[in-house]
């Protein structure tokens, strides 16, 4: 790795998301959002900022894992943190989200990214890895598209009813009495 690099990526890891002060620091957000412990979140927020040195030296586009997405997603509307802060004085230049525009073509093509995404954590890091918020490619994305935004603390979730029961159900629809 470059001397450029290095200092690059030391800029990164030490960049701090969570505002001195703020009575809702970032990582406390995100667990919040996410359902997850202080500590998932933290976790998941230095496989961000590691995402972060993949997007700047990989030497191809990236994708993040699920859980990375979501620490994307909420530091994106940290507009200040993230478009001054990060992309102007640590990154040196803007580093945009993009997002699929469906079918399978780009399903194939951020597929492919992952897959590199995951051989280039293992070649810059020199670890593979961990599979607890990188898991492998079919499994990301396996069940994307699939989950919303609920506001937990407003509204029950409450799993579908066992496959079996929706089609019986759906047999009723199908043929009334």
């Amino acid at each position: 790795m470059s001397q450029g690099n290095a200092t690059l990526r030391e800029r990164i890891e030490a960049f701090e998301l969570d505002e001195a002060g703020a009575s809702l620091p970032f990582t406390s957000r995100l667990a919040r959002e996410q359902g997850w412990t202080h500590a998932e979140a933290a976790r998941v927020v230095l496989e961000y900022k590691r995402f972060l040195v993949l997007a700047m030296e990989a030497g191809h586009p990236v994708t993040p894992s699920e859980s990375v997405d979501q620490a994307w997603h909420l530091h994106l509307v940290y507009t200040r943190s993230y478009w001054q802060r990060l992309c102007g004085e640590v990154l040196g230049r803007e580093l945009h989200h993009e997002p699929t525009s469906g079918g399978s073509t780009e399903g194939a093509k951020f597929h492919d990214w992952y897959s590199r995404t995951l051989e280039s954590y293992q070649r810059i890091f020199d670890e593979a890895a961990p599979a607890e918020i990188w898991p492998p490619a079919d499994e990301r994305f396996h069940e994307s598209g699939k989950g919303r935004w609920v506001d937990a603390a407003s509204h029950w979730i409450i799993p579908k009813p066992f496959p079996w029961l929706r089609a019986a159900r759906g047999s009723k629809k199908q043929n009334p009495s």
